[in-house]
């Protein structure tokens, strides 16, 4: 076995929009360190903006007036049903907007008014781009700010410190190129590996099984390696369901807000403004305005059960003119380009008749409209004290920062906001080393080989098991990784609370779920794989099981319906503020392997004492 040993101060695992922020930040208070980048792609087109975006999701235009970082704060709690981090969001939302400058710097073709030379919104929080290459442009910034980047670098494990359990010394993968093992030393980890998808089964199937919303190959690294490492982490819970444009899963926000389209059922009639609906089941939650995307979810939802579907977003009552034409096109070609090409093949015609929106699968992120990840230390300024333990951003695991969709509590954070929370770890990381500059990492030779062993273990499971069968797919010796993953797509849809079920399920379901997860991580330990493209795909799927043994157990553990429209929970149908308006955090402890929830009181964020920076 080849071995390849790469020091650093600050290792980055992942190099997507919240790992290129960092490298920048690490960088320009670091100037002297060795800062790393592990990145399982090419950071050039890696992570969920790889293929690219129509609109900066999060812009606040503080400076101009526009909104204020409090109302950023409000507007994600009010769309997370009154549950997230005031003081992430805040922290994120004052950093956001000099982020966005930077990329413009770079080369980001930001679409302005030509009166007046400001942004062009598509909504209040958003603004239009033209982003097929927003990645490109934002990796060769982190490309230049690091030290090293180790493209194909595939993370299967955190490396503890064998003098302190609890604090990080590094990672340890496989080099999905020449199949090197990569033992990795740090004196600091930032973790921004990505969020999970293909945890339940998805709406495309058959010859569209692939097909996702949010990106196939974000497997859950973020919360498998955190999980094992006995980081602890917070709304897990919180599954994302967008709507989309069906079976293409084009996005819709340019629709609604930029092209003022909207939906009807089948019968025309204007579902989402029946408020009255929620109230039964939600209470003054009903009157949020703007109403909760949870919410607007359960209205369509409602009228599919009802059998008032399909629901069709009326593209053909907006583009009026040739400019409407070009930016509804434009949407999906900066980055959705598979509902431009369904639609071409099916010889749809926007502008002449409607097309069914519908809500996908669930999506486990921390990146986005929600927020699951790692409980993290809040900012010294705005964090209650019982929300600081240190770093602004380092998880309970002493040394590891997270960011992206590795960091739980805030929500709306897109790619921008991932990219300022990047910034805001990496500062944090480079503060910690230097505070620590004596300290050497260190972690014993037994365990880098344990993990050798492992992590090539699936090579070894075919090799011999390839002798026993004579042709086709199954065997008695091994599993392939994508029937395990279709395995693990099929408990957590028809037990956790899927698609097909209309996302409800109940403690029987979900303790069900629980013992069919237990068996299929039994039997990952015979997973098989023929190369090591199929040895990538089989730690992918380690790390997916780990992400959705902690969404069942959050799920199962909060005996309330908090997020209808995102799951239901049909033995505890409502929202439940008294008991439950509260954080949920869990911990997996590395030697028992005893899971841990406690029950965390909500808390407001503190009066700022730092300015907003100037963008």
């Amino acid at each position: 076995m080849n071995v390849k040993h790469v020091d650093s101060d600050i290792l980055i695992v992942g190099g997507g929009m919240a790992g290129c922020g960092a490298a920048y930040e690490a960088r320009f208070w670091g100037k002297d360190l060795k800062i790393v980048i592990a990145e399982k792609a090419h950071i050039d087109r890696s992570g969920a903006v790889a293929q690219g975006l129509s609109a900066i999701n999060t812009y606040l235009g503080y400076e101009e007036g526009e909104n204020k970082v409090e109302d950023f704060v409000n507007y994600a709690k009010g769309d997370l049903m009154g549950l997230v981090r005031e003081d992430i969001n805040y922290d994120v939302g004052r950093h956001v907007d000099p982020s966005v400058r930077l990329m413009e710097e770079w080369g980001l073709p930001i679409i302005k008014d030509e009166k007046t030379g400001k942004y062009v919104r598509e909504g209040r929080w958003q603004i239009l781009i033209h982003g097929e290459s927003y990645k490109p442009i934002v990796a060769e910034a982190g490309r230049k700010a690091a030290s090293e980047v180790v493209n194909r670098a595939v993370i299967t494990h955190l490396l503890m410190d064998k003098n302190d359990p609890n604090r990080v010394a590094g990672a340890i993968g496989f080099d999905g190129r020449d199949g090197s093992l990569l033992v990795f030393k740090a004196k600091a980890v930032v973790l921004a590996a990505g969020g999970g998808t293909h945890i339940f089964r998805p709406r495309s199937v058959g010859e569209g099984w692939g097909r996702t919303w949010y990106s196939p190959w974000s497997s859950g690294s973020a919360y498998g390696l955190e999980i094992q490492a006995g980081a602890k982490m917070t709304q897990m819970e919180v599954r994302l369901i967008p709507t989309r444009f069906k079976d293409g899963y084009g996005p819709v926000g340019a629709w609604f807000l930029y092209l003022k389209a909207y939906a009807t059922n089948r019968l025309g009639e204007r579902y989402e403004n029946n408020r009255e609906k929620l109230r039964p089941l939600v209470g003054d939650y009903a009157d949020a305005k703007p109403m909760p995307t949870c919410l607007r979810n359960h209205l369509m939802i409602e009228e599919l059960k009802e059998g008032r579907g399909p629901i069709i977003m009326h593209t053909d009552k907006v583009l009026d003119t040739p400019e409407k034409v070009e930016a509804g096109w434009e949407d999906f070609l900066d980055m959705t380009i598979s509902q431009a090409g369904l639609w071409a093949s099916q010889n749809h015609d926007p502008a002449t008749r409607g097309y069914e929106i519908m809500p996908t699968e669930p999506y486990i992120m921390g990146s986005h409209a929600v927020n699951a990840g790692a409980w993290v230390s809040g900012p010294e300024d705005v964090a209650p004290k019982e929300y600081q333990w240190g770093y602004n951003h380092m998880t309970t695991v002493t040394g590891l920062f997270a960011a992206g969709d590795a960091a739980g509590g805030a929500a709306h954070k897109f790619s921008s906001g991932s990219f300022a929370e990047g910034r805001i770890a990496g500062k944090s990381a480079v503060r910690f080393v230097r505070d620590h500059e004596l300290h050497v990492p260190a972690f014993d030779t037994a365990t880098v080989d344990k993990y050798g062993e492992q992590i090539f273990q699936p090579l070894e499971n075919y090799k011999v098991g390839r002798n026993y069968i004579t042709q086709g797919t199954v065997s008695p010796y091994y599993l392939y990784p994508s029937q395990g993953l279709k395995r693990l797509e099929k408990i957590m849809d028809e037990y956790a609370g899927g698609w097909t079920s209309y996302y409800m399920t109940n403690a029987d379901l979900l303790n069900r779920g629980l013992e069919l997860l237990t068996m299929l991580r039994e039997d990952l330990e015979y997973l098989g794989a023929e190369d090591l493209h199929q040895l990538t795909r089989a730690w992918e799927l380690v790390h997916r099981v780990w992400t959705a043994e902690a969404v069942v157990r959050h799920t199962l553990a909060r005996e309330e319906t908090r997020w209808p429209g995102y799951y239901y929970r049909s033995d505890f149908p409502k929202v439940d503020d008294k008991n439950w308006k509260l954080f949920l955090v869990s911990r997996r402890d590395p030697v028992s392997g005893i899971w841990t929830m406690e029950k965390v009181k909500y808390l407001p964020m503190a009066k700022p004492t730092v300015p907003v920076a100037p963008a």
